[in-house]
Parts: C-alpha cells; sequence; structure tokens
C-alpha cells in the first residue's frame, strides 16, 4: 500500500559566516524555531552556492534533504529567499538526488588521500610551468600527454560550476554520463574533453610530477604534489537537495544551456 512521505514540520537552519545569512538565520528561528539536527527532518541552507556544498559535506551522513536559500553572491544551488510559507514551499519541493565522485590521490610521499566531490574533482598546475598528465579511462590510456593548466571530471549538478567555466558541456541531470574537461589545454590543443559514463573509472597520472607539480581538488577537499589520482562515481552515496516546484535542478541545468 502507498504510504506518503511525512509533512514535514520541524527544520534546521545552517548559515554562511555573511551578515545577511546569519541575520536571516535569526528571524526564521524566530519563525519557524529550530529542531535541531537530531530532530530536523530537514536542513535549511542560508548561504551561496559555495556554502551549499559545505552544508551538503557536513550533513550528507544524516540522510535528510537539504533545501537551500539564497543569502550569497552564486545561487544556481538556492532557491529564492523568501520567509513566507517556507514550509509549504519544502513540502511542495522538487527532489534532486545527487551522487558524489570518489577521488583517491597520491602524492609524491606516497600517502593517499580520499575525498568526495558532488561538483567536480579537478587537477590544477601549482606552479607557472604546465601541467603534463597522462589519462587513463577504464584501465586504457586515452590520451598519453596533456599539456594544460589542469584537468576535470565533473558530476551532472556540476557540469554547470568550473566545468562550464571551462567550456566544458552541460549535462541533464538525468544523463548517467560525466564530463572530463581540459583547462587551457596548450597540447594537444584541439582537444576538448570526453563525455563518459558514468561508470567510467578515470585515471590521472602527473608527468615530470617534481619539476611541474599538480595539485588535486575534490571538492574544496586539496590534495598538494599528487602523482596519482582516481576519480570515479560513488552511487553508495547520495544526497537529496530540494528545489522549489517548477525550478527544480533539471529545469535550472536545461535553461542554463539556453542563456545568452
Amino acid at each position: 500500500m502507498f504510504k506518503p512521505e511525512p509533512f514535514v514540520t520541524r527544520l534546521t537552519f545552517e548559515a554562511s559566516d555573511r551578515p545577511e545569512a546569519q541575520e536571516a538565520r535569526a528571524r526564521l528561528v524566530e519563525r519557524y524555531g529550530d529542531a535541531g539536527e537530531a530532530e530536523a527532518q530537514a536542513i535549511v541552507a542560508l548561504g551561496g552556492d559555495g556554502f551549499m556544498l559545505e552544508t551538503v559535506h557536513r550533513r550528507m551522513e544524516s540522510g535528510k534533504p537539504i533545501y537551500g536559500m539564497n543569502r550569497g553572491s552564486v545561487g544556481f544551488l538556492m532557491n529564492e529567499y523568501s520567509e513566507d510559507g517556507l514550509l509549504d514551499r519544502i513540502n511542495a519541493a522538487e527532489k534532486a538526488v545527487i551522487h558524489p565522485l570518489r577521488m583517491t590521490a597520491q602524492d609524491i610521499r606516497g600517502e593517499t588521500h580520499v575525498a568526495l566531490a558532488f561538483n567536480e574533482v579537478s587537477l590544477l598546475r601549482q606552479t607557472r610551468q604546465t601541467a603534463k598528465l597522462r589519462i587513463s579511462v577504464d584501465g586504457k590510456v586515452r590520451l598519453g600527454e596533456l599539456q594544460c593548466d589542469g584537468a576535470l571530471v565533473a558530476t551532472p549538478a556540476g557540469s554547470t560550476a568550473y566545468n562550464l567555466s571551462a567550456h566544458g558541456p552541460i549535462i541533464p541531470l538525468d544523463a548517467k554520463i560525466l564530463a572530463l574537461t581540459p583547462i587551457s589545454a596548450f597540447r594537444p590543443r584541439r582537444w576538448r574533453g570526453a563525455l563518459l559514463a558514468h561508470t567510467a573509472k578515470v585515471a590521472f597520472d602527473v608527468l615530470e610530477a617534481d619539476k611541474r607539480p599538480v595539485s588535486a581538488v575534490a571538492d574544496n577537499f586539496e590534495v598538494r604534489d599528487v602523482t596519482h589520482v582516481n576519480v570515479a562515481e560513488d552511487r553508495s552515496v547520495s544526497i537529496t537537495m530540494l528545489f522549489d516546484a517548477g525550478r527544480s535542478l533539471e529545469e535550472r541545468v536545461l535553461a542554463e544551456q539556453f542563456s545568452v
């Protein structure tokens, strides 16, 4: 028998350090109360996209949906800010279930670092010299040497962020595709990247790592002086984000492709 989802009545609020976010939190708590993380049925994040990603990383183990309202500079992942009818908006919201990338990076000291990225994993040159990367997909070398400022692997949710700035493709949220995008490629100059199945396992080998150091960044987690980086989707981990009815993440990604 079908069971309707329980009506959300208990919220907890988190805010970035920006004064407008802190002030908004105080007003919302006064109006709706704060049940605390343990008792809340949903988390309301107040800030910009960067704070939303921070909240996603901090709260993903709770399994509770996150509803963002924009009190920052960039708000692609956020809903419009309004203090009225918040419970109705949350209960009518459309869900987007996001799976992260898992980055496993080895540095020049032989240490291994693991982190999750809901937007992208980026490899970036650390000095004035270009990076030299060898790229393999599912164990097969696809590009023996890429000279560049870096490269990234982006999820569909993250395809409108750094990936788009690097001239990578915008990916529909349900496409089950990852974007592999170079950052300022010098050679081969014509290579514009690739679209990969979401099951693909991407490996980067840093060539001349001692001379041309490279860092690896999973969302906001950075590892310096890496020599080898593996990237793959981790479907054992998920987060649910809530978007106002008619303004779903799928709709935003689609609309972005027609923006001028």
